[in-house]
Formats: C-alpha cells, structure tokens, sequence
C-alpha cells in the first residue's frame, strides 16, 4: 500500500507504528535498519517508545542494512556510527543481536560472505527499513542494467559519495559493502520511506499522478501474502 503524508513526521510516525506493531505480535524478529543521512527520526521515536515499553524491545535483532568500505568503523560518517550513536546504543542491543557489516575488512568480498553466511542461517529478513538514494539506489546497489542477488562488494558512484554522511569529508569510502536485492525483497515486510525533495521529486509525482503541492513523502509497505512466522521467544 502507499501513504501520502504531509510532513516528515507523519513519515516516521507510520514506520514506527508498524514496526512497533510488528514487534507486538512476534518479539524475536530481525529488523534490517538503514541510515538517513539524519533526515528522518525514525530511530529517535523508536527509542521513546522503548523507553516506555522496554519488554517489547528485548528480543528483536537488528541488521545494519549497508556500509562504506575502506574507512575505520569509528569514522563519524560510517552507518556503524550512526547506528551506534542512535538506534544500537540507545537501545542497548547487545552485539548477540547486533549484525553488522565491517567498514575496514581485510577482505571485504569475505566480509560480505559472512554476512551473507548469517542470513541463510537466520532466514528472511523479518522487517525491512528502507530509503531511496539520490541517484535511485536501493542500499548500496546502484543503478544498473543487472543487480546483484546477495551481499557483495558495490562500487559506488560520484552521486553515492556525495551523501550528507560523508559529502564533507577528505577520507572518502572506496567501495561499499551492501545487502542484495534478494536479500531485500525476500524480507517478510518491507517499509519504504521516500521523501519529497529536487532529486525525488519527479519520483513522487510518478508515483502519485497528481500534484505534489503539501505533500512530503511516500510510504510504500509491501508484504507476501503471509504472516510473520512464530519464532522461539517471541510471543508477545
């Protein structure tokens, strides 16, 4: 389904709720969480709501959705910073349930590997949180005539590495290291957040066909025609 919404905080408000809603019913569930470039409070509200209701955080798993490679985990422009500084940390995710993308691997086609390795293991993505770069990437798979099916090592482009994450900076990622788009589309519940801005603007009026004026953004929710599966400790 798609929601029209007319500010950038009714966006956020709709993902929380159905992420929240989700966690209701199936507590165990593994949430693949992206980074916005601090555009969306997505994560902020989540931490409110785990303040007031800390039972219905204690099990789920998050995935770190992509990363830029070839620059120290402790960068202030990785989506490990990011996460840590406002979705992990604030939520006390232990590193059991914390699966995370390396930004400085020895051998970052390994690296994806392993990631890949506990996907297979784990199963589908149960949630996943997703935006819309500024050249129309999805993660870090950039535009191309064929996409790549599970985790692996992407080049990115000159509109990727002008990202608000790390735009200003001297260090520059050389590659990225990013989830597949099957490993995307095979997620059980995707959310798909698109903002109205110059870049998407065209995207949106595509989308809706009819004028943008008040409007800020999409949220696209897809789902299989099946439920969350019952996992081990995760009753609500």
């Amino acid at each position: 389904r798609i929601e029209i919404c007319q500010s950038y905080e009714a966006l956020s408000l709709k993902a929380k709720e159905i992420v929240t809603s989700e966690l209701g019913q199936h507590k165990a569930l593994t949430l693949c969480a992206a980074t916005w470039g601090l555009s969306y409070p997505d994560d902020e509200l989540l931490v409110e709501e785990a303040s007031r209701q800390p039972e219905l955080f204690s099990q789920f798993t998050v995935l770190k959705l992509d990363e830029w490679g070839g620059i120290p985990m402790d960068h202030p422009g990785t989506c490990e910073s990011y996460l840590r500084n406002y979705f992990v940390g604030p939520l006390q995710i232990p590193e059991d349930r914390y699966i995370a993308f390396q930004s400085d691997p020895e051998n970052p086609e390994a690296e994806c590997e392993r990631i890949q390795q506990i996907l297979d293991q784990k199963g589908p993505i149960d949630i996943c949180i997703l935006g819309i770069g500024m050249n129309g990437h999805i993660a870090l798979n950039e535009p191309a005539p064929s996409l790549h099916t599970n985790c692996h090592v992407a080049h990115l482009s000159q509109k990727s590495l002008q990202h608000p994450m790390i735009a200003g900076d001297t260090e520059k990622p050389g590659y990225g290291l990013t989830l597949g788009m099957a490993n995307i589309f095979q997620s059980r519940l995707i959310i798909l957040l698109i903002e109205r801005d110059k870049e998407k603007g065209r995207l949106l009026k595509l989308s809706l066909k009819e004028d943008l004026d008040g409007v800020a953004g999409l949220l696209i929710v897809a789902a299989p025609e099946r439920d969350l599966p019952d996992r081990q400790g995760s009753g609500a």
